[in-house]
């Protein structure tokens, strides 16, 4: 475990838990109306995107371009930390979504892919957030 958390630590736990707070405003909209993939997916990809680039900057590592795919971000993290490699499938699923939706491939899609991209971005979030509380980021450290 780390010293106490810094100011960075405490600026990249504060960008995981906005992240976990759209998950969990994503969440409530599916349990109470139907929702499109295409409302949800861009949210979803973004909060991943940023929980992720929190990590990065917990880390202390150097930010990948602004511009970066959300799989650019993940290999970010994964450079010299294979254990990453858990979340690899997890990530690889909401581009593979997002490229569905571009190919107007809806048929390639698995049931209910909305409820599939939020359920697949709070498995991520989780595993980072557990992450961050192993390394001594978290704000619920």
């Amino acid at each position: 475990m780390r010293n106490p958390p810094n100011a960075d630590d405490l600026a990249a736990a504060a960008l995981l838990a906005d992240a976990d707070a759209r998950v969990a405003e994503l969440e409530a909209r599916l349990r109470t109306s139907d929702v499109a993939l295409v409302d949800v997916l861009g949210p979803c990809i973004d909060a991943v995107a940023a929980a992720l680039r929190a990590t990065i900057a917990a880390a202390g590592k150097a930010p990948p371009d602004h511009d970066a795919d959300l799989l650019e971000v993940w290999q970010t993290l994964v450079k010299g930390e294979p254990t990453w490699n858990a979340i690899r499938d997890n990530c690889r699923e909401l581009v593979y979504y997002r490229n569905c939706l571009a190919e107007d491939r809806r048929d390639a899609l698995p049931r209910a892919p909305e409820r599939m991209a939020v359920r697949t971005a709070r498995h991520i979030l989780l595993y980072i957030r557990t992450r961050a509380q192993r390394d001594g980021w978290s704000a619920d450290a």
